[in-house]
């Protein structure tokens, strides 16, 4: 999915008539936003095994992560929870998996390798380099209290075009001929196996095709955490509608992507629509809204829903030479379709949970820090908690930690004070902790208790898993 563009940049930067930088920066209407959220988020994500720095260990490499034990299944279970969304809870999408190299004219067509561009501008001072268009967004290195070109010794350049696609060379010689890219977004791999889905699958129009998969930009200011990087997932759905039929589909789309945001536990506070104005609006599009999310740096894009109209296939019919038409046998009539696109982000979505589910709380004169996820897309549904390690408990709460293990993620945890290994879920966001005590050798129950209320009820060993289930949704 190309990114927005901003026209009247884009237009000033083709004919060479940008005035002075500097001048450009209008002042700031909000502060900058507190980055204390989001360094304490950063640092419990390391700590609790969510996220961690690639190449940690030879320096990090920029904008790039490595998702830890709690965060590949956090990601996961968001991707699944989109996948059934979409494709098993639906009798009208098809999934597919593409791979990540095509052929060099498959973004010839979807014109990524003409204007797949950022205005890049570098500062001849500090040596950073930003975006032209989101230099009122960004901190200037030398005085983070300020956007770059304010600052007295800022000398930034004048802007000029940068591509955003990786470029490699397939085989053994670099040569123009063997030019592969590293796929931008997977909307592309849709596209082209189109009519291969279409026959195999036996749909008719309406129908979508639904990928989840890895993408990459050479982004020029990569940041906040895992929300813009350079390797990415993408969770992509095109569905291919009569033209006439479009802006109905659009509005379908819009409502039902919104409702699946809020069923995954978002705040719907701090959802909102952005509508694409005449300015935003990519080459491509016909009409462009975006769910919008409030993080601590700002609303920003976590999907957007796109009436692509019939610019996709209708570029790769002619490029490739192959018809891409759809016979509707009902109307007796040939159409290319036209395309609508929901696209979201797998990293920015589970970004988005981890910051809609942190919270701090005082309890008891102490601060309980919570990751309050909806048990749906908890990594670890329940804790099993021996209260001491003697009198048979470790060996009871180990046969009950193995009977759960096999119908939910669960952890065993025999270490320290009870209350600190509750604190210690908390932060790793296990809705249940069940204590095996001196009353479960007695009449075999455990303690469970709830992680955001705190509150204790006591249930049969017998019943445990059962009650687990209907709790977390399993």
């Amino acid at each position: 999915m190309p990114r927005r563009e901003v026209a009247g940049l884009l237009a000033a930067i083709c004919s060479s008539t940008f005035p002075p930088l500097v001048s450009r920066i209008s002042p700031d209407p909000h502060p900058m936003a507190d980055t204390t959220l989001m360094d304490k988020l950063v640092s419990l994500c390391k700590r609790r095994g969510f996220v961690f720095q690639s190449s940690e260990i030879y320096g990090g490499l920029g904008s790039v992560w490595d998702y830890g034990p709690l965060g590949v299944e956090l990601k996961k279970n968001v991707k699944d929870s989109w996948w059934r969304a979409m494709v098993h809870a639906r009798d009208d999408i098809e999934g597919i998996d593409a791979a990540i190299l095509m052929h060099a004219r498959v973004w010839e067509a979807s014109g990524h390798v003409a204007g797949f561009t950022d205005p890049l501008v570098d500062c001849r001072t500090c040596k950073a380099r930003f975006r032209a268009d989101k230099v009122g967004d960004a901190q200037c290195p030398q005085k983070p209290s300020k956007h770059p070109g304010e600052h007295s010794t800022c000398d930034l350049t004048e802007p000029r075009m940068f591509n955003l696609m990786f470029k490699t060379f397939m085989g053994p010689v670099e040569e123009q001929a063997a030019v592969v890219y590293l796929r931008p977004e997977t909307a592309q791999g849709i596209y082209v196996n189109y009519q291969n889905v279409l026959n195999a699958s036996r749909q008719k129009i309406p129908f979508g095709i639904a990928q989840i998969g890895k993408a990459f930009r050479n982004e020029i200011t990569p940041g906040n955490f895992i929300f813009r990087t350079r390797e990415f997932e993408q969770m992509e759905m095109q569905f291919f509608v009569k033209p006439g039929t479009d802006g109905e589909w659009f509005e379908r789309w819009r409502e039902w992507r919104m409702q699946w945001h809020q069923s995954i536990g978002l705040t719907p506070a701090r959802l909102r629509w952005h509508q694409h104005g005449p300015g935003e609006l990519a080459h491509y599009a016909k009409a462009a809204f975006d769910i919008e999310y409030e993080f601590p740096f700002g609303w920003n894009e976590i999907e957007g829903i796109h009436n692509r109209s019939d610019y996709d296939l209708g570029r790769h019919q002619e490029y490739s030479g192959k018809k891409l038409e759809y016979f509707d046998q009902a109307g007796n009539e040939r159409y290319l379709p036209y395309i609508v696109e929901t696209s979201a982000g797998a990293d920015r979505v589970t970004l988005t949970t981890l910051v809609d589910a942190y919270r701090e709380e005082e309890v008891e004169g102490e601060t309980r820090v919570v990751l309050g996820f909806h048990p749906a897309i908890a990594p670890i549904k329940t804790a099993i908690l021996p209260l001491v390690k003697k009198d048979g408990m470790p060996e009871l709460a180990d046969r009950l930690y193995h009977d759960v293990k096999r119908h939910m993620p669960a952890f065993y945890d025999d270490a320290g004070a009870i209350g600190r290994r509750y604190r210690r879920m908390d932060e790793a966001g296990t809705p249940y902790c069940c204590t095996v005590d001196g009353d479960t050798l007695k009449d075999g129950t455990v303690t469970v208790r709830d992680r955001d209320s705190m509150q204790q009820v006591r249930v049969a060993t017998d019943n445990l898993v059962a009650y687990l289930r209907k709790q977390v949704g399993g």
